[in-house]
């Protein structure tokens, strides 16, 4: 669907012109479409870290299948937020709205083994993560000095780095707490591998629907391969309601310290994230800059809505990155198709069928997609990071910061006698790499940043650099 046929440039441009409805509608699917598979993966990945909701047998199943759904559900109410509004709620933009891969690392060592019992945990930070949220919409635009893209670009590295596990884990067969005899097996990998070469092969070879929907896409063809390997069980969709509405504190609702620091501090960099996607969606759909109206909105809206999702049983919501991106791909600045899309997402979450067919793909099949998906997350810190001046001053912090974050992650015991609240915040990975970035980059001097050609370990003089050290080191060589 050519931009031209659907309204003029200026049409285009403006957020609130919306497409005669036979376009608007097939567009605004393709927003869910590029986010549905990124926006559900996060309910799954809890639930198997709890321990619960695998296995058609399981008393808490539908525990697993009521987060799906609330996942769809509030994704809609809270992307309804940024395009429709609320008062000072919402930017009255194309932002679409999903839960967020940020906090797994944070809710993953709240939940791992406990149960369903442990959610409990998770929706009181949720819901006060959210507020704080809300609250850092007053002055966030002032806060960005401190998160150049060299900490901004490490976060979001961490993040992808702390999930990487846990795609394998699931193509090999599921977390050690519900993994098989078969653990590991060709059958396992098999169709895990057919869900990242689908993928693979509409991301590069296709354009258009085929290749923004590439994972969705691939995932669709592992189910069916599943299928036809007799790995599929759908008992649970015949048994799950036609229709259910949202219900006010399903699992409760618990204050945990640890729990609200870890949301807090991760609504933090979310909000930040939020930021920027709200200035690529105004830069590659309008050609200018966001407003602060707007940025303060987004950030509000990004607040309630996870909030609000807390209290019903959902879990964080942010900015979807990988629709900013569609959005500069189709050219339609239209708030009205993000809308149509957010009704479309609601619709599914009144349905729990929905949510039960989700539930019986098999696990590894959604680590086939899980891997790429996580990966993307690692390479797109990376991106960021490719804007970094690497002077000695910079590699220093990242190595630091990196090299203790990922560490501790990697080896939680070795803060063993520390408080539990603060081993679990430590362990995460995240929060002490960003805050020692953080840290760091405002204490030390700057004046370190003219070594950028001084030999640092092994002879790297001059090496990653970023552009402006690039042409320093070429113009030094000539």
């Amino acid at each position: 669907m050519s931009a031209t046929s659907i309204g003029t440039p200026e049409q285009l441009r403006d957020p609130n012109y919306t497409p005669p409805i036979a376009k608007a509608v097939p567009l605004g699917i393709q927003h869910v479409l590029a986010m549905f598979v990124s926006n559900v993966t996060p309910a799954i990945i809890v639930c198997g870290a709890a321990g619960f909701g695998f296995g058609s047998n399981s008393p808490d199943f539908p525990q697993m299948i009521y987060m799906i759904q609330m996942s769809m559900f509030f994704a809609g109410i809270a992307t309804l937020f940024q395009t429709i509004g609320v008062g000072p709620v919402g930017a009255r933009l194309p932002i679409v709205q999903g839960t967020s891969f940020a906090f797994i690392p944070i809710m993953i060592p709240l939940v791992a083994g406990k149960g369903v019992d442990a959610i409990a945990v998770l929706m009181g930070g949720i819901v006060v993560g959210g507020l704080f949220h809300a609250f850092l919409g007053l002055f966030i635009g002032k806060l960005r000095f401190a998160l150049p893209p060299l900490v901004t670009g490490l976060v979001v590295t961490m993040i992808g780095l702390a999930l990487v596990k846990v795609g394998i884990q699931y193509a090999a067969g599921g977390v050690p707490a519900m993994s098989q005899p078969e653990y590991g097996s060709l059958l396992n990998w098999t169709m895990a591998g057919t869900v990242i070469l689908v993928t693979l092969g509409l991301k590069f070879f296709t354009k258009g629907m085929l290749s923004v929907s590439a994972v969705l896409i691939g995932l669709l063809v592992g189910y069916g391969v599943a299928f036809m390997l007799g790995e599929v069980n759908l008992g649970n969709v015949g048994r799950a309601a036609p229709f259910a509405l949202p219900n006010p504190l399903h699992f409760g609702i618990e204050f945990s310290v640890a729990a609200i620091i870890g949301f807090c501090l991760m609504s933090f960099v979310s909000a930040v994230e939020t930021v920027g996607d709200v200035s690529g969606i105004t830069k590659g759909g309008a050609g200018r800059e966001a407003t602060d109206k707007e940025i303060e909105g987004a950030t509000y809206a990004d607040g309630i809505g996870t909030a609000i999702s807390g209290f019903f049983g959902a879990l964080p919501n942010t900015s979807f990155s990988q629709n900013v991106g569609l959005i500069a791909m189709t050219g339609v600045m239209s708030r009205g198709v993000v809308t149509i899309g957010a009704l479309f997402l609601i619709l599914c979450g009144l349905i729990p069928k929905v949510g039960a067919v989700i539930s019986s793909v098999p696990i590894e099949v959604l680590g086939g997609g899980v891997i790429v998906m996580f990966g993307m997350v690692v390479a797109a810190g990376i991106s960021m990071l490719s804007d970094v001046d690497w002077n000695r001053r910079n590699m220093v912090i990242f190595a630091i910061a990196l090299s203790l974050g990922l560490g501790l992650q990697l080896e939680p015991n070795a803060l063993q006698y520390l408080p539990q609240t603060l081993k679990v915040l430590a362990t995460s990975g995240i929060l002490p790499a960003a805050l020692i970035a953080i840290v760091l980059n405002l204490i030390l001097p700057q004046e370190l940043s003219g070594e950028a050609t001084e030999e640092v370990s092994g002879g790297m003089s001059g090496h990653g650099t970023g552009l402006k050290g690039k042409e320093e080191a070429s113009a030094a060589n000539v």
